[in-house]
C-alpha cells in the first residue's frame, strides 16, 4: 500500500479535474460542480488513505515518489512526507470538498462562470498539495509561486468591490517574497556544489551540509522574508486584511485556512532544519515580531467594522501564537504550533463560512448592519458562537488545546515572551464576543439591500451577489434571516464536529506530527525545557 504514488495521485487529479472542467461547455455549471466535488472528495479519499498508509514509527519522510526533472542541475520531481505535512494534506482535502458544496448556490459576477471559479478552485488545491509534499527545494520553490496564480484570479476575478486591488497587492507581495527567496534557493545550490562536489536541491541532502553561521544567516533571511509574507508576521501582514475581505468566502477559507500556513510550514521544514545556527540567532528577533503581531493585530481587529476583515486580522493574531511555538525551539510548543495550524484552519474557516453565509442574507459584511440575527436563525447562531469560541481558544475546542502546548512549551525557554503573547487571549475573546453580540443578539437593525431586491436573493458564500447589492442604490429594510438550509448545514456541520473532536481527543494528530516536531528540534539542535520527549518513539509524559 505504501508503494502506491499516493501524492503525486493528489496532484494530477485535481489538475486534471481542473483541465476537465475547464473545457466543459459554456452554461454547464451544474456539471462542472458536481464533477470538481467528486474530484475534491477523491482527493479527500487519496488523503485519508494515504494517513492510513503513513507508519509514524517508520522513516521521517514516506510515501515519496522521485524522478529525476532537470538532471544538469539536480533538480528533481521529488515528493514526501513527514507527519507535517502529511496533517496539512488532510487539511486541504477536507477544505475543499466543503467550499464547493458551500459555493454550491453562488451567483457569479458578470461575465464570470461557476465553471471557471471551480476549475480555479481545482487548480489551486494541486498546487497546494504540491507545496507541502515537495521534497526538492526547487520544486517546492516552483510550487510556491504557481499557487499564487489560481489564488489571484479567485480574488481578481470573484471578488469584493475592491478585488483587483487586493489581487494585485496579493500577488506582488507573494511574488517578491518568493524572489527573495529564490536567491536563497540558488546559494543552497552553490553552497552544496562547492561542498558535494554536485549541486543538488535534495532536501535530505542539504540538511547536511556544514554551512558557515554568516552565510547561514544571508540564506536564512531570503527564506525567511519569503514565509514571514506569506503567513503573514507583523510587519510583512498588509496584504492578508485587504485580500481576505475582498476574496469570496470560499477562496478566503482556503487562503487563511490552507495558504497561510505554507510560511509556517516552511519555518518548520526549511528554515531550522536548513540553518540551525540562524535559527537560533535570529529567533529572539522573530519573537518579538511575532508577539507584536499577536497584540497589535488584536487590537486593529477590535476596531473592524467589516467582519470578513476583523477575522483576517485575528489569523495575524493567532500565527503570532504558531511562531512563538515554533521559534521557542521545543518539540511542546513546535506540536503546540503545528496543531495551532490545523486547529486554525478548521476554526477560521468555519467562522469565515458563517460569515459568508450571514452576508447572504443581509448583503452586507459590516457588523452594524446587524442585529437579533438569534432570534430568527437560532441554528446559524449557534455554529456562528461554535466558531467563534473555537477561535479564542475556548477549552473543549481544537484551538485550545494547541495554544496550551504552545504556551505550555514555550515558557521554560522564552516567559517573558509566552506572558506578553498570553495577554492575546484576552483581547481575542473581546474582539470575537463583540462581534458576535452585535450581530446576533440586540434589537434587529437595518441592512442596505438594494431596491426591490430580497434579502434571501443573494447566495451564501457569494461575493458577487453580495458586492452587487452593496454596489447598488440602496435604502434601509428591515433583516430578513433565514435559519440554515440542508446544504450549509452539511456544510458546517464536519468542521463542527472536528472542532470539538479534536478538543476532547487531540491525541492521534499529536502522535501523527510528534515524530516529525522531534525531528526538527534535533536538526536545530536544541530542545531545552522540552516536556515531551525529542525522540521518536520514545516515551513521556504530555
Amino acid at each position: 500500500m505504501s508503494d502506491f504514488p499516493w501524492l503525486l495521485a493528489m496532484i494530477v487529479v485535481p489538475a486534471a479535474g481542473a483541465a476537465v472542467v475547464a473545457a466543459l461547455p459554456r452554461g454547464r455549471d451544474l456539471l462542472a460542480k458536481q464533477v470538481a466535488l467528486g474530484v475534491s472528495l477523491l482527493v479527500f479519499l487519496l488523503a485519508v488513505l494515504a494517513t492510513v498508509a503513513f507508519d509514524t514509527g517508520g522513516p521521517r519522510f514516506q510515501l515519496t515518489t522521485s524522478v529525476s526533472w532537470i538532471a544538469d542541475f539536480g533538480v528533481s520531481f521529488a515528493l514526501g512526507v513527514d507527519g507535517i505535512a502529511l496533517v496539512m494534506l488532510l487539511l486541504i482535502g477536507l477544505l475543499v470538498p466543503v467550499v464547493l458544496v458551500a459555493s454550491w448556490a453562488d451567483t457569479m459576477p458578470a461575465h464570470r462562470s461557476m465553471r471557471s471559479y471551480v476549475a480555479w478552485l481545482l487548480l489551486l488545491e494541486a498546487m497546494m498539495v504540491g507545496v507541502f509534499a515537495a521534497t526538492d527545494v526547487f520544486l517546492f520553490y516552483v510550487f510556491f509561486e504557481a499557487m499564487l496564480v489560481p489564488m489571484y484570479f479567485l480574488i481578481g476575478s470573484y471578488g469584493g468591490p475592491r478585488r483587483q486591488y487586493a489581487a494585485m497587492k496579493f500577488f506582488l507581495y507573494s511574488l517578491v517574497g518568493g524572489l527573495v527567496m529564490l536567491a536563497s534557493v540558488i546559494g543552497l545550490y552553490v553552497v552544496s556544489n562547492s561542498q558535494l562536489g554536485q549541486g543538488t536541491f535534495a532536501f535530505d541532502a542539504l540538511r547536511q551540509l556544514d554551512i558557515d553561521p554568516g552565510v547561514q544567516k544571508l540564506l536564512f533571511i531570503g527564506f525567511f522574508v519569503a514565509f514571514a509574507i506569506k503567513a503573514p508576521l507583523v510587519p510583512f501582514h498588509t496584504w492578508l486584511p485587504d485580500s481576505g475581505a475582498e476574496a469570496p468566502i470560499g477562496g478566503a477559507v482556503l487562503l487563511v485556512g490552507v495558504l497561510d500556513k505554507v510560511g509556517t510550514f516552511g519555518f518548520l521544514r526549511y528554515c531550522l532544519p536548513l540553518f540551525p545556527d540562524a535559527s537560533r540567532d535570529l529567533a529572539p528577533w522573530i519573537l518579538v515580531l511575532a508577539v507584536i503581531g499577536v497584540l497589535y493585530a488584536a487590537l486593529l481587529a477590535m476596531g473592524q467594522s467589516d467582519m470578513k476583515r476583523l477575522v483576517s486580522y485575528t489569523s495575524i493574531a493567532h500565527f503570532g501564537f504558531i511562531a512563538l511555538g515554533i521559534f521557542a525551539f521545543t518539540t511542546e510548543a513546535a506540536t503546540g504550533a503545528v496543531l495551532y495550524m490545523v486547529s486554525h484552519g478548521i476554526a477560521t474557516g468555519l467562522l469565515f463560512l458563517v460569515i459568508g453565509m450571514l452576508i447572504a442574507r443581509g448583503g452586507s459584511r459590516h457588523i452594524r448592519d446587524y442585529g437579533g440575527v438569534a432570534a430568527k436563525a437560532p441554528l446559524l447562531a449557534g455554529v456562528f458562537l461554535i466558531a467563534g469560541l473555537a477561535s479564542l481558544s475556548l477549552p473543549g475546542t481544537s484551538s485550545f488545546v494547541s495554544e496550551l502546548l504552545v504556551l505550555i512549551g514555550a515558557f521554560p525557554t522564552r516567559p517573558v515572551f509566552t506572558i506578553l503573547a498570553t495577554t492575546g487571549i484576552i483581547l481575542a475573546a473581546l474582539y470575537i464576543l463583540i462581534m458576535y453580540q452585535r450581530t446576533m443578539h440586540g434589537p434587529p437593525r437595518g441592512v442596505l439591500l438594494a431596491d426591490d431586491e430580497p434579502a434571501a436573493a443573494v447566495p451564501a458564500g457569494t461575493s458577487g451577489g453580495a458586492t452587487a447589492v452593496m454596489d447598488a442604490p440602496a435604502r434601509t429594510r428591515s433583516l430578513r434571516v433565514q435559519d440554515l438550509s440542508r446544504r450549509e448545514l452539511a456544510v458546517v456541520a464536519p468542521l463542527v464536529a472536528l472542532i470539538v473532536a479534536l478538543g476532547v481527543y487531540p491525541q492521534p494528530l499529536i502522535d501523527l506530527v510528534r515524530p516529525a516536531v522531534a525531528a526538527t528540534m534535533d536538526d536545530v539542535g536544541s530542545d531545552p525545557g522540552g516536556i515531551t520527549p525529542t525522540h521518536p518513539g520514545s516515551e513521556g509524559t504530555n
